[in-house]
């Protein structure tokens, strides 16, 4: 094995490695109504499960790999996860019922809780404070190049091979994404520094963690504002495709919006070091309740479908906020966890997307054909996440060194 040779390759993997959640889920958005339809479903907005149940075992995954990358180290744990991964692939792959492709799912989502999670413990390993901020700022920036042409990628495979050639794909993905951890990426947690594996200390572990505000604080915060973004990943096909009558420019139009996400995790890396991650934070969100509610007087005013153009504004507004959150948010909830990197990014990961998932659930089903519900959402969890992280900031002898 050879060590990585320089610290854009390091930021580049580590991107590549989160990145797989990113494929796994968008790669689906168009083709979640015709999967549920062929797979015996007369509801099509039953394809939401696709993604929600993915989320499901993401999180329960995050609560294993952490602890055992503690205790065995980061690469074992992240090759058993990727293996886990390739299974789930295959299964949806030969799926012969929604209820198999369900369970594939499942396999999936616990599988890449490896590359996700663990991931950032190996950034954890090798930076803190606001130098871990700017390694995620810049690991998002690259990272989200996924999530922008996730979607035409699988517009494309799907036009030329079907919905089943996905799969296929993320096996492709996930065989090179495995292979180069395992050639390049040494690994970051010394022997002197593991703790024992039992169920009794990763228990508690996690009291500690929820103990100590800031990491509980910061990490309500980002599931809340996950949430709604969860819910936009399962409606943006109908909302684009279904409300908006785009078509084949779906693609197209989820991209500019994830964009805005990768040009403020761009800027946030110039920024973080010299004005802080808590500033940064609480100007993204104050931001996206602004927004959300001059949108919402729109939204009302057009029945809850305001013409696209204004949709569209709203949306990059939104979500060059949350390329704001997305690193710093983690960053913050990491800082005082230094100690128990790995089973911290796990509990982080995990509570967050416990919190996020209920949340894009109800809003999912809320969907109706308009856009209100959604722009409420964020607004909502914005206004709790600036409650909920001024609670998280104030100093215990614990907090972040921000």
């Amino acid at each position: 094995m050879n060590a990585l040779s320089s610290r854009t390759e390091f930021i580049v993997l580590i991107a590549f490695m989160i990145s797989l959640v990113a494929m796994t889920t968008d790669v689906m958005l168009s083709g979640l109504s015709m999967i549920a339809s062929d797979l015996g479903q007369s509801d099509p907005n039953a394809g939401h499960l696709v993604i929600s149940v993915l989320f499901g075992g993401f999180a329960v995954g995050q609560l294993i790999v952490g602890p055992l990358s503690d205790c065995y180290g980061r690469r074992p744990v992240i090759h058993a996860s990727y293996a886990l991964f390739l299974v789930g692939c295959m299964l949806s792959l030969f799926a012969t019922s929604f209820e198999m492709l369900l369970l594939g799912r499942v396999l999936q989502g616990l599988g890449m809780s490896g590359p996700r999670i663990i991931a950032v413990a190996i950034v954890r390993d090798g930076f803190e404070g606001r130098a871990m901020a700017r390694i995620m700022s810049f690991v998002m920036a690259v990272f989200i190049i996924v999530p922008a042409v996730a979607p035409a990628i699988g517009q494309l495979v799907i036009a030329l091979a079907g919905w089943r050639a996905i799969f296929a794909l993320l096996l492709l993905i996930a065989a090179i994404s495995w292979t180069w951890f395992g050639l390049r990426q040494p690994e970051t947690l010394d022997p002197a520094d593991r703790r024992v594996f039992s169920f009794k200390g990763v228990f508690q572990g996690i009291i500690i963690i929820c103990k100590t505000r800031a990491a509980l604080g910061y990490t309500l915060c980002v599931g809340l504002i996950f949430g709604p973004f969860l819910a936009y990943l399962s409606l943006a096909q109908q909302i684009f495709q279904g409300s908006y009558d785009k078509g084949a420019g779906f693609a197209l139009w989820f991209a500019i919006a994830a964009l805005s996400i990768g040009a403020a995790s761009i800027l946030n890396s110039a920024l973080v070091e010299r004005l802080g991650m808590r500033f940064l934070s609480n100007l993204a969100l104050i931001g996206i309740v602004v927004a959300a509610g001059a949108f919402m007087i729109v939204v009302i005013a057009w029945d809850g479908l305001p013409p696209f153009t204004l949709f569209m504004t709203w949306i990059i507004i939104t979500f060059f906020g949350m390329g704001l959150l997305f690193g710093n948010l983690n960053a913050l909830a990491m800082e005082p966890l230094g100690k128990m990197a790995g089973l911290g990014a796990a509990v982080v990961g995990a509570l967050s997307t416990l919190v996020s998932i209920p949340i894009g659930v109800m809003i999912s089903d809320s969907f109706t054909g308009g856009v209100g519900a959604l722009v409420t959402g964020f607004g909502i969890v914005a206004i709790l996440a600036l409650l909920i992280g001024k609670w998280a900031s104030v100093p215990t002898g614990h907090g972040p060194a921000d």
